[in-house]
């Protein structure tokens, strides 16, 4: 990938840049997901541990450089999340679709994310992975967005089943979240044209 930058530098063309806000409660796979992201552009590439805190992650993507916030889903850190909200272009909320118990949880967790002041007035897209799919007892995403009465979010939402593990139904929620922060910056450079 390194020539491939240069490359591009000398012919000075900029690279679509997007910083994505990774959210969920701990266990969900967060950190995994990503992981499965980068290993397509670095082979050996780790496999995760539990994020203390948060970290920052790249990965490119249908020629988009993501710099994921990966921040940790534990109890005690979840009050550092609405730090980055002002950073960031769109949000990948991460639920382990295998953990029916904590599914309150999650619901109550993101009806806070949707309340806080930096977000309440944009219009950030929401991609929600509802991973571990590769379980035998999971929740569908119907399900899922029943659970967290997704039909009530005034924000551009999609919900994948997905897995970290396998890979599955990363892609399409990764091609909906770049064609929705790419609309959201079309819209605005527009706006900004008519005035």
């Amino acid at each position: 990938m390194g020539m491939f930058d240069n490359f591009l530098s000398l012919i000075k063309i900029n690279k679509e840049k997007m910083t994505v806000l990774v959210v969920g409660l701990n266990n969900s796979g967060k950190s995994s997901i990503i992981q499965q992201f980068k290993r397509r552009n670095e082979p050996n590439s780790h496999i995760s541990i539990p994020t203390v805190g948060f970290t920052h992650e790249e990965f490119y993507n249908q020629g988009v450089q993501f710099t994921a916030i990966d921040m940790s889903g534990a109890w005690k850190y979840r009050n550092l999340w609405q730090h980055q909200f002002k950073n960031c272009q769109g949000i990948i909320y991460v639920i382990d679709a295998n953990d029916k118990m904590r599914m309150v949880v999650v619901k109550e967790e993101l009806d806070i994310l949707l309340q806080h002041p930096d977000l309440i007035d944009r219009q950030i897209p929401i991609l929600f992975y509802g991973n571990k799919n590769d379980c035998e007892n999971s929740l569908s995403s119907v399900n899922i967005a029943a659970a967290l009465e997704l039909t009530k979010c005034d924000k551009a939402w999609h919900i994948c089943s997905s897995s970290a593990k396998t890979g599955d139904g990363l892609e399409e929620g990764i091609q909906w979240l770049i064609q929705q922060v790419r609309n959201s910056t079309h819209s605005k450079k527009d706006k900004h044209k008519k005035k």
